[in-house]
């Protein structure tokens, strides 16, 4: 079983994990919410009274999700998962900025994982705890030290999402895998300039590299694919992903009924450099 930490400033002790609460030996508590989720952010790693993505870019998020716009990407991490070698129970499973958990939930409800997501935002975690009830949901701050001790990983996700590199790399086990996506270079290009006026094509891949260059790179693909989406998940595509509209630009989303729309990820793969 992976190991928590308690992420108390100077405490570091394994937190034991009961029904209604996580507790270390020198007594710091973490109750666990009705749905499931135990909040383990601490003062020093927020910013702000609520952080994270604000709440309607979550909802967006899981609409669109729901509508089933998320199996180009799903159906990838199913293929990919078995590259990660096998191991008795089942693989540890640790989804860095995981939202509201589509990915790693539908994982988990599929094959034997011990899994744990991790996002800064209580609503997206919560989400997550209430629909996904087998997997440990966690609030925390991916960008900061992870409650979790060394080589607790076989697998270590992080979709769409921000990248800690440094920390992926410890929790990591010597044989794991790292699975990064980002958007590709043209995903949701005619939402984006049609609405947004922001056609551009940029790609993140290098960026990716930069961050995680002391990691070996075992393969990378393109996800593309072209979906028909209505008015409401082309709002909801660039509520969630991109910044959202404006209300100068929503004359022109009014206008639009329905768009061959691009979806495309960059799908990197990495193991640790030895």
């Amino acid at each position: 079983m992976v190991v928590l930490l308690c992420p108390v400033r100077g405490c570091g002790e394994p937190l034991a994990r009961g029904a209604r609460a996580f507790v270390c030996a020198r007594g710091h508590s973490f109750d666990r919410a009705r749905s499931g989720y135990c909040n383990l952010l601490q003062p020093q790693d927020r910013r702000s009274k609520e952080p994270g993505d604000p709440r309607e870019a979550v909802l967006a998020r899981r609409r669109f999700l729901d509508a089933g716009h998320g199996g180009l990407l799903l159906g990838a991490l199913r293929e990919l998962i078995p590259i990660v070698p096998i191991v008795p129970g089942g693989l540890a499973v640790l989804d860095l900025g995981c939202g509201e958990g589509f990915y790693l939930g539908n994982l988990s409800s599929e094959r034997p994982i011990e899994g744990y997501g991790l996002d800064i935002s209580t609503t997206a975690v919560d989400l997550a705890a209430r629909r996904y009830p087998d997997v440990c949901w966690l609030v925390a701050n991916a960008d900061r030290v992870l409650p979790f001790a060394g080589a607790s990983f076989d697998l270590v996700l992080s979709l769409t999402a921000r990248r800690n590199a440094p920390e992926a790399r410890r929790v990591l086990r010597p044989d794991g895998r790292l699975i990064v996506a980002v958007p590709g270079e043209d995903d949701l290009i005619e939402a984006r300039e049609a609405v947004l006026g922001e056609g551009v094509v940029r790609s993140r891949v290098d960026g990716v590299l930069a961050d995680f260059a002391h990691f070996t790179v075992e393969s990378h693909r393109t996800l593309h694919r072209r979906e028909l989406l209505d008015a409401a998940a082309i709002r909801d595509a660039l509520a969630a992903t991109y910044r959202g509209v404006r209300d100068s630009e929503r004359r022109r989303l009014d206008e639009i009924t329905a768009m061959d729309i691009t979806l495309s990820y960059d799908l990197l793969i990495f193991r640790l450099r030895r």
